[in-house]
C-alpha cells in the first residue's frame, strides 16, 4: 500500500501549547483524514492538530492546519485526486490474460 499525499499547513494556526519538546527536536502531533469524496477545491481531507481524549469528549473545537490531496497511489489504498492541470483519462477496461481467438492459419 503506497501513496504520495501532498499538504501544506498554516504555521500561524499552530497552538504553541501543543508543541512537544523531544530529544531530537520539537514536534506537533497532527491527524490527517482522507475522505471518500473530493471537495470543491480538489482536496481529500483536513490536517488537524491531534486532540486528546478529554478534548474529544468535551467536543473542543478542532484546530485545522490545512488540507491534503493524494497525488499518487498504487491503487491499493486510496484513489488519487483528479488533476485539474491535465485532461481526464478514461478508465481502461480490465485486461484478460486469456489469448483471444484469431483467424490466422498458423
Amino acid at each position: 500500500m503506497a501513496s504520495i499525499i501532498k499538504t501544506s499547513i498554516n504555521l500561524n494556526a499552530i497552538p504553541k501549547d501543543k508543541i512537544i519538546d523531544g530529544k531530537k527536536g520539537k514536534y506537533l502531533p497532527i491527524t490527517i483524514t482522507i475522505n471518500d469524496e473530493v471537495d470543491q477545491f480538489g482536496n481529500q481531507g483536513p490536517v488537524m492538530v491531534e486532540q486528546s481524549k478529554d478534548e474529544r469528549d468535551s467536543k473542543a473545537p478542532k484546530v485545522y492546519l490545512g488540507n491534503v490531496k493524494v497525488v499518487w497511489t498504487n491503487g491499493q489504498n486510496v484513489d488519487a485526486a483528479p488533476r485539474t492541470d491535465q485532461p481526464q483519462q478514461q478508465a481502461r477496461p480490465a485486461q484478460s490474460f486469456a489469448p483471444e481467438p484469431d483467424d490466422l492459419p498458423f
